[in-house]
């Protein structure tokens, strides 16, 4: 079995008492891309901190490539860690050429090999011709790559990057973005990755964690996370979500809205629950007779959110392509696109088999 390139088992971090991170169980296996997102204070900057050696975990075990980091006896700081960091302001020296700023990181080696791996990882980052540049001449997006090779130098065993494209404009975010992964995808480098971004991190993580409050609710596929949340938290961070009471009876999910799905394996159930709805699984057909009524819209582009309050007062929110739009006080009938098998909640989880 292959060893983690990072392990965390049970960190926990106090600040003036106070848990930033609580319990912490995580590993990144080799090459691996991991993001973690949350909202502000969730505790995912401060995981960057302990990992880097920035902060010494309260409880736990840290191991980075099999050697442990950080545990109850043992701390290395974090220049004996073989970890690298690109943070969003770059955090770049302003007195030195890019080719500088890039050896900074590996001054133990002899000059020839400084100058062969400056060579490598400014071609791996498509920066070569800017070697004898200084930032202050570089685009933002030309000092994010060279944070980035800078961080890759040394060769180490985990990149941490936090949020180190939110200073960027959409565009050359977007671009930036796909260079780091590229790069990282190329040299086999397992990342942790921070975002505030939910499209960010579904697109680029293999993994995605979301934290809440310093604690992991919810570390799987980016599929997995978005189409099965583990938690309503996790339902109405990641993406929108919407709502429902709803109930099971013999495998039959209904609710305000009808009939929504059968549930495989609850033939015996009788429960009440609450279905997670996102807006590219509600459909809407016009029908005069209908309870139901389009109450806003917004124009997307590609796609129009209308928001449609049912006949209790609850609303729901639908995409629809650009070219259709239900004006405002327009009687739709709302059903689930076939097909679809929504998450059930109890209470705040998630559940996938019938309550005991």
């Amino acid at each position: 079995m292959t060893e983690p390139a990072l392990c965390l088992d049970g960190v926990t971090k106090r600040y003036a008492g106070v848990a930033a991170a609580r319990d912490l169980c995580l590993d990144a296996a080799p090459g691996e891309l991991v993001t973690l997102i949350g909202p502000s204070g969730c505790g995912k900057s401060t995981t960057l901190r302990l990992v880097a050696g920035l902060d010494r975990p309260d409880e736990g075990r840290i191991s980075i490539a099999g050697v442990v980091a950080a545990n109850g006896r043992t701390w290395q700081p974090p220049e004996k860690r073989r970890v690298g960091l690109v943070f969003q302001e770059h955090a770049l020296f302003p007195h030195l050429t890019v080719e500088r700023n890039i050896a900074f990181g590996i001054d133990r080696l002899s000059r020839g090999d400084q100058r062969r791996r400056v060579g490598e990882v400014l071609e791996l980052v498509r920066l070569g011709e800017l070697a004898k540049r200084y930032p202050h001449e570089l685009s933002g997006g030309e000092q994010q790559r060279v944070a980035l090779a800078r961080a890759l130098a040394p060769r180490p065993a985990v990149v941490l990057l936090d949020e180190p494209f939110s200073s960027l404009d959409e565009t050359l975010r977007a671009q930036v973005r796909a260079e780091t992964v590229a790069a990282l995808r190329e040299t086999g480098t397992t990342a942790l990755l921070v975002t505030h971004d939910q499209t960010e991190a579904l697109s680029t993580g293999d993994r995605v964690v979301v934290m809440r409050r310093g604690v992991i609710e919810q570390a799987d596929t980016p599929q997995a996370v978005f189409e099965s949340p583990a938690t309503r938290f996790v339902a109405s961070f990641m993406g929108d979500a919407d709502f429902l009471p709803a109930h099971v009876q013999n495998a039959l999910l209904t609710c305000e809205i009808g009939v929504v799905s059968t549930v495989p394996g609850w033939a015996h159930a009788d429960v009440d629950v609450d279905v997670v709805l996102r807006p590219h699984e509600v459909a809407l057909t016009p029908e005069p007779d209908a309870a139901a009524r389009v109450v806003e819209i917004e124009y997307h582009g590609a796609f129009v959110l209308h928001t449609v309050r049912l006949a209790s007062g609850r609303t729901l929110r639908s995409w629809q392509t650009h070219a259709v739009r239900y004006p405002v006080g327009t009687a739709v009938a709302v059903s689930v696109v076939p097909g679809i098998s929504p998450s059930l909640l109890v209470g705040d989880r998630a559940v996938t088999v019938p309550p005991a």
